[in-house]
């Protein structure tokens, strides 16, 4: 319900929607008519020019992209045309493929730009379309790379290693060139939250009941009563709006809060409803179908001193269960864990890697600054003592931290680190496999590329009829292509 913005994770998300930013930016330059150019075609399929600028645009602007090689068009040219061509054979092959796996893979990279701009609005503001404009823009893009990535599995699918070809990979590595691994982390926790005093909840309650009440009588705006009272950090500048859509902010917004304003009609404030955060009341603004924008008003109780401490020597007594073998850390979480969101992970504690969530992960890639304390204290397999904590919406509660895992820095080597090099070892054999197969086939395709890329090496084999017109279409042009 809160904004979660941080400035880097904006810019590399700004970076990878780049392409839907470039579409608004062309839409918006004075109205003009954006001339493109069709620079290959893999059988009815087409690539354009603007998408491999946008893509060479989105290498060189992240500063986390080193050591770029000199022909980055090339690449990324050379990496849609073959995706294209193992999207065809894919179809050629008839793969099973299904419009639940798009709808799956859409809803994966809504929720993951979500994550990183904080809010649907803000992600539809910077891509300067709605979500449901992206699902249809989308959608061919992401057929196409469901079918490419089935088709590389299955090309794919026998390759195997041994245990001699990974010492083999693992001795052409150049000594000064092995990883060094800084300390890596698992880490799970079971949370309690103080049950705020019963006469506190009725008070916030009753004024919420109150405000309700003076909106309907027209004798307040609901929008300035959740600048002035509500106790969510963004209600001060939106006046506690948000657009929610019933499908995809599923497991990012409270059922109870998304079930309660979808029982609304436009203009109807809801009742007191409970969610995980605290109490609301919801006011309807527009709903179209799946889609709504509504306005809340949150209040969180606050709770006193004594309840955090009836919490703790409740939290005492779980450790003694754990400490003593009484009880397993999956039974005392299943059994006591209020925190409804970390029950589908069993409690798992996450890093940030390349803004996504991973359960393993250095201390710096931590963003909770009292894990980032008390984690390297820990020894594997102990439980730490009951700790107070504020969590991401504001609420206070009290945690057991469980260390299941603590590596040592060290450099890489076959004893400690052998899954991770057949890992390697396996994929480039996997790489070697699909260039074979390219090799083959390719030229089982209608290809045709721009002699304009006649300077990339590895496209020229694939070249045909170069001599044919080179095609200029307008943006509207390319509309009906």
């Amino acid at each position: 319900m809160h904004r979660k913005m941080i400035k880097k994770g904006l810019t590399l998300a700004a970076i990878a929607m780049s392409l839907a930013f470039a579409a608004k930016a062309q839409q918006n330059t004075s109205n003009k008519v954006v001339v493109d150019k069709i620079i290959a075609q893999v059988g009815d399929d087409i690539v354009l020019k603007s998408d491999i600028d946008e893509g060479v645009r989105q290498y060189t602007g992240n500063p986390e992209f080193t050591n770029l090689p000199p022909n980055l068009d090339c690449q990324i040219l050379k990496t849609r045309i073959m995706m294209k061509a193992l999207a065809l054979q894919a179809k050629r092959d008839s793969l099973p493929f299904s419009d639940d796996e798009v709808e799956s893979a859409f809803q994966s990279r809504i929720q993951n730009y979500l994550r990183q701009f904080g809010s649907r609005e803000a992600l539809e503001q910077a891509a300067g379309k709605t979500i449901e404009q992206m699902r249809q823009e989308w959608t061919p893009e992401l057929k196409q790379t469901i079918l490419s990535e089935k088709m590389q599995r299955s090309i794919a699918q026998n390759v195997t290693i041994t245990p001699v070809e990974v010492e083999n990979y693992y001795n052409t590595i150049p000594k000064d060139s092995l990883k060094f691994y800084e300390s890596q982390f698992e880490a799970s926790q079971i949370i309690i939250y103080p049950k705020p005093n019963g006469d506190v909840i009725a008070y916030i309650k009753n004024e919420l009941e109150d405000w309700k009440r003076q909106v309907e009588e027209k004798k307040a705006n609901f929008a300035a009563l959740a600048k002035l009272y509500s106790d969510e950090p963004a209600a001060k500048e939106t006046g506690g709006q948000l657009s929610i859509n019933r499908q995809d902010d599923k497991g990012r917004i409270d059922p109870d809060f998304m079930n309660a304003a979808f029982r609304l009609r436009e203009g109807q404030i809801s009742p007191v409803i409970k969610s995980q955060m605290g109490y609301h009341i919801i006011q309807m603004v527009s709903r179209a179908g799946n889609d709504a924008v509504v306005r809340h008003i949150i209040k969180i109780p606050p709770v006193t001193d004594e309840e955090v401490q009836i919490v703790k020597k409740k939290m005492d007594s779980i450790k003694d269960l754990l400490t003593t073998d009484k009880m397993t850390f999956s039974e005392a979480f299943n059994r006591f864990n209020e925190d409804k969101e970390a029950k589908y992970n069993a409690g798992a504690i996450y890093g940030i890697e390349n803004y996504s969530p991973v359960t393993t992960f250095t201390i710096d890639q931590l963003r909770d600054k009292d894990l980032v304390k008390l984690l390297p204290t820990m020894k594997v397999g102990e439980y730490s003592d009951p700790q107070v904590f504020t969590d991401q919406t504001g609420r206070q509660g009290v945690r057991i931290i469980y260390l299941r895992v603590r590596t040592e820095p060290h450099r890489e080597n076959i004893k400690d680190d052998y899954d991770k090099i057949a890992q390697r070892a396996l994929t480039i054999k996997k790489q070697e496999a699909l260039d074979d197969w390219l090799t083959k086939h390719m030229k089982d395709f209608y290809i045709q590329i721009d002699p304009a890329y006649a300077h990339c090496p590895e496209l020229v084999k694939w070249m045909q009829g170069t001599n044919e017109k080179v095609e200029h279409y307008s943006s509207e042009e390319l509309k009906n292509k």
